[in-house]
């Protein structure tokens, strides 16, 4: 895809002369005539470099080019023709890429305008690489869904802000039922799959606000910003009806059901992180204890009422 390169020049000789030959040389070119004429065309337009002369009316390239750099992804080739009053660690010092002295050679200005491509594309490279590393380090490897470590760091995140605003908080936990037996049944190939799918479910039925981790194993957090326990409830039974209703087939001819326990509680204001986590945990078991397949909520130490549903008698 071709690059976007603005010419900014009040010489109309050199300005229609340098967009010619950027043109010509193979890139999207467009011209102004003043520093504000190029701004209103950078909110219009994605620009990747500006080529700009320093002597302007109004607003002069140098203050251009810090404005650019402040507000848009745009490279910066700032020229002028009085040498003597300019610098290069000047035009630097203000943002810019390079800086080339008039008369422009239309030659070095191009080795110079694909230096700065290169550079930047190195550069947008190098950024998309660290973000992917980022995304990869606080991400499960299996589910894609947020890890344990990432679950810690955001759930202090979402505690200070529930403290700070005075807004609700939930957490979930969410225990798939006899997985156990289910690894040693159909083998931990099988038992991947399903943690797979169960991941992708849980997605779907949560807010763009809302967050899902792989707490360990086989069991699941999900924290809801600006949530009550009440509210939480509904999403719970959201997520366990739609990981109920999904028929697996561990081995041909022969499908089975998967179900989830699920433990709900709300955020206390102040309270220590541990105690809010290891309530959402006694509530999970309270939803195991009383025969899994349900959601169970405990507030405080307060037990709300649970959702019960006939499933397996069976332990864990």
């Amino acid at each position: 895809m071709a690059s976007n390169i603005l010419i900014v020049d009040d010489d109309a000789a050199i300005r229609d002369s340098l967009h010619e030959f950027i043109m010509i040389s193979g890139f999207t070119a467009f011209k102004s005539s003043s520093s504000e004429e190029a701004l209103e065309i950078l909110k219009e337009e994605t620009i990747h470099v500006v080529i700009t002369d320093i002597i302007l009316p109004g607003m002069d390239g140098l203050d251009l080019t810090e404005r650019i750099k402040s507000t848009y992804n745009t490279d910066v080739i700032v020229m002028t023709g009085y040498s003597g009053d300019y610098s290069y660690e000047e035009a630097i010092n203000k943002g810019a890429s390079d800086l080339i002295f008039k008369p422009v050679r239309f030659e070095e200005l191009l080795l110079r305008l694909k230096r700065v491509l290169k550079e930047r594309r190195l550069t947008n490279e190098r950024i998309e690489m660290l973000e992917k590393l980022k995304k990869l380090a606080i991400t499960d490897g299996l589910t894609r869904l947020y890890n344990s470590r990432h679950f810690y760091n955001q759930m202090e995140l979402e505690a200070d802000r529930s403290n700070r605003y005075n807004h609700p908080l939930a957490l979930l936990l969410l225990d798939i039922d006899l997985f156990k037996e289910y690894n040693d049944t159909y083998g931990h190939l099988q038992g991947d799959k399903v943690l797979q799918r169960i991941g992708k479910i849980i997605k779907s039925c949560l807010r763009k606000m809302d967050t899902a981790y792989r707490y360990g194993g086989e069991e699941f957090t999900i924290l809801l910003p600006e949530t009550t326990a009440e509210e939480a409830k509904t999403v719970a039974e959201r997520i366990r009806a739609g990981i109920e209703k999904v028929k697996f087939s561990p081995v041909p001819g022969n499908e089975t059901n998967i179900t989830i326990s699920v433990g709900v509680t709300e955020y206390c204001k102040n309270e220590d992180l541990s105690e809010f986590v290891q309530r959402a945990d006694r509530a999970m078991y309270l939803s195991k204890k009383n025969g899994r397949n349900r959601v169970s909520s405990i507030f405080g130490e307060k037990e709300v009422k649970q959702s019960v549903l006939p499933f397996s008698s069976k332990t864990s």
